[in-house]
């Protein structure tokens, strides 16, 4: 996953947070991050702006292993594991099994990203639906929030949470619906997550489902190194370009940018439990033990 997404030029730094913040889903590894070094260089450019905790997420096994790894290389680092649902078109049940050993670590605070994708080709709609009901089951087995991916596919991704029975806690990482799903979703309790497309210019009904979403129920991310948000869309996303996220949403919402970080920050607290996260344990200090393993 890292490679092309990570040579792509990185913004300059915006200005910092006037209070501190968490992002809820990105992609460290793809990002361009091999190592503990390039971890724990990534979350200091996010320290530095206010940026001071990240989920690092996983869309395949190998991508599993290194999540939990990063986890337990960075005390701001927790990780999510799950299959992509663009990865299910064959997926060997020893996949499985070993996602849901992972997914009880410690520093594993969620089971995802898992859900729908009808945009991409890359594996069949009943082969997403079956492994999406799976993750829905481990979620819930393993007392874990599930992190939904729902592309093009709202009205089955709804649909089957209703029909297996959500877990406790339901993130809809990077929200794309309007604001009447952005509606159904909060009656049911679900948390939406809201990523760089917030900020583009011609995403007014993601604008407007952005202001009706109670504050107790708002999540920002980055979803790096994908969807970096205005004014620099198109270039290489980091956790570090969070502010301007939750800048144009709290514009948006029309509170100040110190309200809309403190309440995403609090929420991802609650939500992920990031208070009960033991200490990681293979804390990378400088030495040259931390190469990527997965």
């Amino acid at each position: 996953m890292s490679g092309a997404h990570g040579r792509r030029e990185r913004p300059p730094a915006p200005e910092p947070l006037p209070a501190p913040t968490v992002d809820a889903h990105t992609h460290l590894d793809a990002c361009g991050c091999e190592d503990a070094a390039d971890v724990v260089a990534a979350m200091d450019r996010a320290a530095a702006v206010g940026v001071t905790r990240a989920v690092t997420i996983a869309d395949d096994l190998a991508a599993a292993r290194w999540a939990v790894q990063a986890a337990h290389w960075d005390e701001r680092v927790t990780a999510a594991v799950a299959l992509h649902p663009t990865r299910t078109a064959a997926v060997p049940e020893e996949w499985f099994a070993e996602i849901e050993r992972l997914a009880g670590d410690p520093r594993v605070v969620a089971v995802g990203e898992t859900g729908l994708d009808y945009y991409w080709d890359h594996s069949p709609p009943a082969a997403q639906q079956e492994w999406f009901r799976r993750h829905i089951d481990l979620a819930k087995r393993i007392g874990k929030p599930l992190m939904i991916h729902d592309r093009d596919a709202h009205e089955d991704v709804l649909r089957i949470l209703r029909e297996e029975g959500p877990p406790e806690t339901v993130v809809f990482h990077c929200f794309s619906g309007d604001a009447a799903m952005a509606r159904e979703c909060a009656a049911a309790g679900y948390v939406l997550s809201f990523a760089g497309p917030v900020t583009f210019r011609n995403a007014r009904d993601l604008q407007e489902a952005a202001v009706v979403v109670p504050e107790e129920q708002l999540l920002v991310e980055t979803d790096a190194p994908f969807l970096t948000p205005h004014p620099h869309r198109g270039r290489a996303n980091e956790p570090y370009c969070l502010p301007w996220t939750v800048r144009g949403l709290a514009a948006l919402r029309g509170v100040t940018d110190e309200r809309l970080a403190t309440s995403a920050r609090r929420n991802a607290e609650r939500i992920f439990g990031l208070a009960d996260v033991p200490p990681a344990a293979h804390p990378w200090t400088g030495g040259t033990d931390g190469a990527r393993s997965a």
